[in-house]
């Protein structure tokens, strides 16, 4: 079975074409990290892929930029993972004053992200770590099939990265993941996917790729 399927196309913006003849699949239980230099296209890829699972899936997304209303509360934040499970009504109501059975959820996802202290402060009074984290509570709260990530521990520190990586495995069985550090991406990844001069430079089992693979890369 395949979640979803490019083959050998021009992905970009407008008429901006950022990467080539791209051929890539998704199956169920795979967890493939994007790796590149910025400007690779690790995103372009990411956003092809979600748009095309979207349709069929349910899919948690934590984008590079985070996308949180600063002036709202980290719990008004998490409860949006949620927003399309209802309609406006609903929604504008959960806003406003979340639910008790919500918030003790919300309350148990953020416990596990180090949040717990900062459920009712604003997302503009928190740290660039705790911002991320946030991100990445509204996606554990949202859960689905797919995990869908644009650096998801970028602003954290190393530890705190593999803890929350570890979270991530053990609530989605299937993920596409852009990292920047290689290592992270070993030990998380079941399938590594190489992106360089627009383009699809390997993509293979994690344990098939080797260093000199990785080194060239990276390489101007």
């Amino acid at each position: 079975m395949t979640l979803v399927a490019l083959h050998r196309e021009t992905l970009g913006y407008g008429r901006s074409t950022v990467l080539s003849e791209v051929s890539f699949a998704l199956a169920p239980g795979e967890r493939v990290v994007l790796l590149g230099r910025s400007g690779a296209g690790k995103s372009t890829l990411l956003n092809a892929v979600y748009d095309r699972l979207v349709p069929q899936n349910r899919v948690a997304l934590v984008p590079q930029d985070h996308a949180l209303v600063p002036q709202l509360s980290v719990l008004r934040n998490v409860v949006m993972g949620r927003l399309d499970d209802h309609g406006a009504v609903y929604n504008l109501t959960s806003l406003l004053h979340v639910r008790p059975g919500d918030r003790v959820g919300i309350a148990a996802v953020l416990a596990d992200l180090g949040l717990a202290d900062v459920i009712d402060r604003k997302v503009a009074e928190l740290s660039g770590g705790q911002r991320q984290r946030v991100a990445l509570g509204r996606a554990w709260w949202r859960g689905g099939t797919v995990l869908i990530g644009d650096e998801p521990v970028s602003a954290v520190d190393e530890t705190q990265a593999e803890t929350l990586l570890k979270q991530a495995r053990d609530r989605f069985d299937t993920a596409v993941l852009a990292l920047h550090d290689v290592a992270l991406a070993r030990s998380y990844a079941t399938r590594l996917v190489g992106l360089n001069r627009n383009r699809i430079v390997f993509d293979a089992p994690a344990e098939a790729i080797d260093d000199a693979q990785i080194t060239a890369l990276y390489a101007r």
